[in-house]
């Protein structure tokens, strides 16, 4: 089942613990708005290369649009087969109808199209989850299709500037703020931000993550890190346990990994097995994170750290262990790998990273699963954080943003476990019923029939 499949799932299901009147229901699923634009960028030899870029805005009942914007391969459909050196490809995916004008395709040029499905299922997700962490953003999602590390730096500052003036019309600081997601990071909103306010003044709440010399948070970087920290522990607590000395395996050691597997460790936690892109590696004594850290940094992969052995990657989401955190990409833990999956808890860092058919199997084996809409909102959790400091014109101490965002992941936990005693039901229908709900109740007092 692919991401917007179990989303809109996991939605009506919630419709229809709340109730909800059918004609709202299919009001809050369809997004306010889709945005396809094509941006065409000389490369760095000259040659000139049509990529497609896309944002999927949500809904914006409760406050602006807010969500990520991605550049990766993983999310295309890559046309290999273009022959003419001109050549349109029409696309009916949208309620519009859209092309790419290709050019030098002789040189092996490929087109990239963000797969829409997936855009529409994190917009749609982000909907939710900053409803969830009670804060005043609707959901949105966009990206390009396109291999960043393919690309120089200047050619992703072009290619950030030119689907920047593409879309300056319908984002804004109370109408849509983007943030860096996969393949994007500070420097990304930092040329996006420089672009935007080439239009519309200097605007510095304009996007989320910038560096902190442009107005970005302390705190950010490790945000959402530290709210899978946060949401742990009082999970854990929930069941009479703390982060001290519980089994913690990590799928992923990105930012959002390795920030986590810091703070586990710092917190007394074990961290006895560890994946990323160049492999996966086990101590049933524990990692130590720090070194881990240093060794990646160097080696640019956990591969080959010392201080544990090396496994197969295939084999770390069923390492046995009492904390299983997926923080890669989504669709991992499956029909074909629940059932050998021997982790207590599974605290969802990714996002989607638990198909609704493994979400079944587990919850017969009684695994606790802490749904990926409020484990991982301290990314955007902060983000609000940076916005509200950016509009004020005052920025917040460290501890404060830290402080802050305990408050708010803890309060969180405990509105979803009110949820699901009200509704009877687990973490995950708790989780969005309680963002539907809020969602819901925001666009009946707009006056959504008027």
């Amino acid at each position: 089942m692919n991401a917007l499949a179990a989303t809109s799932r996991n939605f009506k299901q919630a419709a229809r613990l709340l109730g909800l009147d059918s004609k709202l229901e299919k009001s809050l699923l369809i997004p306010f708005r889709e945005i396809k634009v094509e941006c065409t960028i000389p490369k760095d030899d000259g040659s000139l290369v049509s990529y497609v870029g896309f944002r999927v805005q949500h809904d914006n009942a409760r406050g602006p649009m807010k969500g990520g914007i991605r550049y990766h391969p993983e999310l295309v459909l890559k046309l290999r087969s273009l022959q003419s050196p001109l050549q349109y490809v029409i696309i009916g995916v949208f309620p519009i109808i859209a092309y790419i004008r290709t050019r030098s395709v002789e040189s092996g040029l490929l087109q990239n199209l963000v797969d829409p499905d997936e855009v529409n299922a994190l917009a749609q997700l982000m909907t939710w989850k900053t409803a969830v962490a009670n804060i005043p953003y609707g959901g949105a999602k966009g990206g390009i299709g396109c291999a960043p590390g393919e690309l120089s730096i200047s050619e992703l500052e072009r290619l950030t500037r030119v689907f920047t003036q593409k879309i300056h019309d319908l984002i804004g600081t109370h109408t849509d703020v983007p943030a860096p997601d996969m393949g994007t990071n500070s420097q990304t909103m930092a040329w996006m931000l420089d672009e935007y306010s080439k239009f519309h003044g200097y605007s510095p709440a304009v996007v989320t993550g910038k560096p902190v010399d442009l107005g970005g948070s302390l705190g950010r970087d490790a945000a959402t890190g530290r709210g899978v920290l946060f949401a742990t522990e009082a999970l854990l607590r929930e069941h009479g346990k703390s982060i001290s000395g519980q089994r913690f395996v990590i799928q992923g050691f990105g930012n959002v990994g390795s920030w986590a597997a810091q703070l586990i460790y710092e917190n007394g936690g074990k961290v006895v097995a560890v994946s990323d892109i160049s492999g996966a590696i086990k101590n049933s004594k524990g990692i130590d994170v720090p070194s881990l850290l240093k060794h990646t940094i160097e080696k640019r992969g956990v591969k080959g750290f010392n201080g544990a052995d090396p496994i197969d990657a295939n084999s770390i989401l069923v390492e046995d262990c009492d904390v299983l955190i997926p923080a890669a990409l989504g669709g991992v833990i499956n029909r074909e790998n629940a059932n050998g999956i021997r982790a207590k808890f599974i605290i969802e860092a990714a996002n989607h990273p638990t198909d609704p058919e493994a979400d079944e199997i587990l919850s017969k084996k009684g695994v606790v699963i802490l749904p990926d809409i409020l484990a991982n909102s301290g990314g955007v959790t902060v983000s609000y954080f940076e916005w509200v400091q950016n509009i004020q014109g005052f920025m917040w101490e460290e501890e404060k943003v830290n402080n802050e965002l305990k408050t708010y992941m803890t309060n969180g936990f405990k509105d979803v476990k009110e949820m699901c005693q009200t509704h009877n039901c687990d973490l995950r229908m708790g989780a969005f019923t309680l963002g539907v709900n809020r969602v819901a109740r925001a666009t009946v007092l707009r006056g959504w029939e008027a």
